[in-house]
């Protein structure tokens, strides 16, 4: 199974176990992540839920860009119908979701966590949207929720350049409520979603709803805006070229089409 379940008490701990793959996203994993929140959405004795990754590299990855090369599969771990990316990214999720960012949180990888409520990250985790250098944009969510978290030239610069950013600076900018010692990633996350557990799960869930539609007015706006602009890059040479470099190990050879 690409995907463990555990519990504590209230709180489900989620792992995406694809350590071999950096925790990448596929259609598999994909599929048992959506499978997985249907069921925690339902259950009555889960009140939060902290997602994590397999091993101690990567949260995760972002998209399996060699599933993508490999054909017959291109955008479906993004375009499930439930859930998005991840199984998450456009999901209504109703309860507490917490990300131990635990490694690498690139691509999708740092979508996830956009789309995650609260965020611990360890001290050698890197967060960013890598995805211009492989001639695609971070269409899960990344461009329509990183400038909602961050003042426009920070957020641009996550954009435009690709660079990661380090636990600590995504602290200071935001992104994450708190940095731990490597290793401790899950169990200060499982601690924190504990803490949202002594509250009423009824009262947290309606807190979660009112701060996140106050926060989100106009969302679905942008994401139609969104969807038309992915129509004309993924017409593009660029597009195909850039998942396909990376597989090859070279350097892409943009043209601009």
């Amino acid at each position: 199974m690409p995907v463990q379940l555990d519990r504590d008490g209230h709180v489900a701990v989620v792992v995406m176990d694809r350590p071999e793959a950096r925790n990448a996203m596929d259609a598999d994993l994909t599929a048992a992540l959506d499978d997985t929140y249907d069921a925690l959405a339902a259950d009555d004795d889960i009140w939060a839920v902290v997602l994590t990754g397999a091993g101690d590299r990567a949260f995760c990855a972002g998209r399996d860009l060699k599933q993508v090369v490999g054909g017959g599969t291109r955008g479906a771990p993004a375009a499930r119908r439930r859930g998005g990316f991840g199984g998450i990214t456009t999901r209504d999720f109703p309860k507490p979701l917490i990300a131990a960012v635990n490694g690498y949180a690139l691509g999708g990888g740092l979508e996830i966590v956009l789309s995650c409520d609260l965020a611990v990250a360890e001290e050698h985790a890197q967060l960013g949207l890598p995805e211009v250098r492989r001639g695609v944009v971070a269409a899960a969510g990344g461009l329509v929720r990183i400038g909602r978290r961050l003042p426009m030239p920070l957020a641009l610069e996550l954009a435009l350049t690709g660079e990661p950013v380090s636990a600590r600076r995504a602290y200071e900018l935001g992104l994450v409520n708190r940095v731990v010692p490597s290793g401790e990633g899950v169990a200060a996350a499982v601690a924190l979603a504990q803490k949202v557990c002594e509250a009423s799960p009824v009262a947290v869930r309606l807190s979660k709803q009112m701060v996140r539609r106050c926060v989100g007015q106009g969302e679905d706006e942008l994401w139609d805006r969104q969807r038309e602009l992915m129509a004309v890059l993924a017409s593009s040479e660029d597009f195909r070229e850039g998942p396909l470099a990376f597989v090859e190990k070279r350097s892409p050879r943009w043209t601009g089409r």
